[in-house]
């Protein structure tokens, strides 16, 4: 579960985000949609605690913002996928090393490895391709990279940041068929988004980020 409870940020003065409130489910898929420098980004930064609120308290599983410990971060962050919109891939490593980069960090062993990154690979269709470089691919299969990366520790809740940003509507498409596979095996996905076309053509939950508020609403 991750909630937020009447949460502000604010930068130098500036309100970003204003008493919000807000809970996930394991499971859920919610589109976070808001114009460009609505506040989306801040807010997927909450929860995997890369900043901290003004005020109010963020809660993800059994950490919370009041009480964790800079040396408990990286544990959290081994329960969520994280998805940059720029990719953020290694240019100088194979695709099959930029997805074990994870589990070398987190001290995952040799065969451990292998098998949960081929896996990973598999499940975004790029085993084929993981001993190309990441600058080899196109910027659709780098982004399946960035999704196998995010898969591999098998977290709860993916948190993808404006995952189709730099992408053509086709591929965009498929990122976001990708992410609906991957919700509907029970992983939770959020993904923040300003691709209202892209959003229309589901039935998930939105959320939008208006002024500093959070509203929930239904795309005609």
């Amino acid at each position: 579960m991750i909630r937020l409870s009447q949460v502000t940020v604010s930068f130098n003065g500036h309100v970003v985000l204003d008493d919000v409130s807000l809970g996930i489910k394991p499971g859920e898929f919610v589109f976070l949609v808001g114009q460009t420098g609505s506040g989306k980004s801040t807010l997927l930064r909450l929860m995997y605690m890369d900043i901290m609120p003004s005020k109010g308290t963020v809660t993800v599983g059994k950490y919370n913002s009041d009480n964790i410990e800079n040396r408990e971060k990286p544990h959290l962050r081994r329960s969520l996928g994280i998805i940059f919109q720029d990719f953020r891939l290694l240019e100088d490593r194979s695709v099959y090393d930029n997805v074990a980069f994870t589990l070398h960090v987190t001290g995952s062993k040799g065969k451990e490895i292998k098998k949960k990154v081929l896996h990973a690979l598999g499940d975004v269709g790029l085993t084929h391709q993981r001993n190309k470089m990441a600058h080899e691919l196109s910027g659709g299969e780098q982004q399946r990279v960035v999704v196998a990366r995010a898969l591999v520790n098998n977290p709860l809740f993916i948190l993808a940041d404006e995952p189709t940003g730099n992408l053509d509507p086709v591929t965009s498409s498929e990122i976001l068929q990708l992410l609906k596979d991957i919700n509907t095996r029970g992983t939770a996905v959020v993904m923040a988004t300003h691709n209202y076309d892209l959003v229309r053509k589901t039935n998930e939950r939105i959320v939008q980020i208006k002024d500093g508020r959070l509203f929930e609403v239904e795309m005609k």
